[in-house]
């Protein structure tokens, strides 16, 4: 049993950490135990404890780690292994390289994060035992983090069980560490169809 924690945060979440089941723990923030009855907290701790059993948060810092070694590679390509720029277009491939291999890098991030909460949704309802739970926890929180943000850095962001409204999230949807809430919805009521 991981060990549980409550932040004393009003923005409505909820977040698991720890490499491995015997180092994890849940948090949830007050918000969030005001906003949701008892079955919709069930549901979301389910979910946090899905991302436990699956490892997911070693397996995002590793996703990371190997983005950010990419990103660095790029640049020390960039300023050391470049050699003599002989020509204007060895100059452009090698600033696309700088650019677009960190971009490649980040998105296929994203991308891991993503799958790891479809994952952790659809562990959470296993757990649970019922899908509707965490789906009406979902909708309630997609709507609480519109009306109070959570002040988080947007690296920190794949933590949480709804992704925190800050600065990031309003400058480009496709940079969000979550699938769109109409999707993880279809994913939980698919489910309960089953």
């Amino acid at each position: 049993m991981p060990r549980v924690y409550v932040s004393p945060a009003m923005a409505p979440n909820a977040f698991a950490t720890g490499r491995n089941p015997h180092h994890a723990a849940v948090c949830a923030t007050e918000g969030l135990m005001q906003m949701l009855n008892e079955q919709e907290i069930a549901g979301v701790m389910s979910h946090e404890l899905a991302h436990v059993k699956h490892r997911d948060i070693l397996i995002t810092t590793i996703a990371a780690t190997a983005a950010g070694a990419i990103a660095m590679l790029a640049r020390s390509f960039f300023w050391f292994g470049g050699g003599r720029r002989e020509s204007q277009s060895s100059i452009f491939e090698e600033l696309a390289i700088m650019i677009l291999a960190p971009l490649s890098a980040m998105l296929i991030q994203m991308a891991i994060s993503r799958s790891r909460e479809f994952n952790a949704d659809s562990g959470g309802a296993e757990i649970c035992g019922n899908p509707m739970w965490l789906a009406s926890a979902l909708q309630k929180l997609e709507a609480g983090n519109r009306q109070i943000p959570m002040d988080v850095n947007p690296a920190f962001n794949a933590m949480y069980i709804s992704e925190p409204t800050n600065a990031m999230r309003r400058v480009a949807g496709w940079f969000n560490t979550h699938p769109p809430l109409e999707a993880r919805l279809m994913n939980l009521i698919g489910r309960e169809s089953l």
